[in-house]
């Protein structure tokens, strides 16, 4: 038997259907307004335990990076639950069940998808926790040295000395070594420097030690060192290395260019020469020759 197919009866149905619908979300307007109203509180509420977050318990952490982290994951899961309890006023438990069901396969394949991303994430949280490592801080790392302005989830950003910023992913970073010149208040500062043949050795090492020992405090375990390293060829190059406090590469450049300054200015008065590299040149029996045309 054969139904004939009927345009009328067609269009009744859809208004019948459309109809329903329209009761429905007439139905569900309170709830939908209760889910938006539910929604909206729970992000004031999620910034507002932010922001007391940060200004109580989170202050009590030294690591600004670990304070954002803290805080951040505190909002969403705040939202989340914003979240969930608005399904449930939507009456939409099903979805939610839907929901977290196919969480895990969409997280398989975002995993899959995101290896670098989320390989930057980890790295984030490796080093926000790292105590080697805090905001402000200067380090060299990957052939860049500058101050740690920011450690997020996806990089660490770096403020050169320059003023220029430069922005490593964090597993890169993760990856190589860095060297961190704040851990450490005081540091050993290398100055190299050498002296004519003539010279009484023993004396230069003497009033070279005595120089940087009054201009640069040594504490208890410290001690200025004082080497001979070769025969140049010129001069008597030797190597003085000394404790000072330094926890960037600007104060490194500081207290080297003051003793350099020292030691010129004190050999000077001693008449002690620090002579320059000198060439000589030896024609033995040849003569120089000047062709004119």
């Amino acid at each position: 038997m054969q139904t004939n197919f009927s345009v009328e009866e067609s269009v009744s149905n859809l208004w019948d259907k459309l109809d329903g619908w329209l009761e429905s979300i007439i139905l569900k307007l309170p709830n939908i307004a209760m889910a938006v109203i539910v929604m909206f509180l729970f992000y004031f509420l999620a910034r507002g335990i932010r922001k007391v977050l940060k200004r109580t318990v989170l202050r009590k952490i030294s690591q600004v990076s670990i304070q954002e982290i803290i805080a951040k994951v505190v909002f969403v899961i705040i939202i989340l639950i914003g979240f969930f309890i608005a399904l449930g006023v939507l009456d939409l438990d099903k979805v939610l069940t839907s929901i977290l069901a196919g969480a895990g396969v969409v997280g398989l394949a975002v995993g899959l998808a995101l290896q670098g991303t989320l390989s930057n994430t980890f790295g984030g949280l490796i080093l926000s926790f790292m105590p080697q490592l805090k905001i402000n801080d200067f380090i060299s790392a990957d052939g860049v040295s500058g101050f740690v302005t920011e450690i997020s989830l996806r990089n660490i950003i770096l403020k050169k000395p320059d003023n220029n910023v430069v922005v490593i992913p964090n597993s890169k970073f993760i990856d190589g070594s860095f060297t961190n010149y704040s851990m450490n208040k005081r540091n050993r500062i290398f100055v190299n420097c050498g002296v004519g043949y003539e010279s009484d050795l023993q004396m230069v090492e003497d009033l070279t030690v005595k120089i940087i020992a009054d201009n640069f405090e040594q504490q208890d375990d410290e001690n200025v060192e004082f080497f001979f390293t070769e025969f140049g060829d010129s001069s008597i190059n030797f190597m003085v290395r000394f404790w000072a406090d330094c926890v960037n590469v600007k104060q490194e450049h500081a207290a080297r260019h003051k003793a350099i300054k020292i030691i010129k200015k004190r050999f000077d008065e001693r008449d002690i020469n620090i002579p320059f590299p000198i060439r000589t040149l030896d024609f033995g029996k040849n003569n120089l020759q000047i062709a004119r045309e």
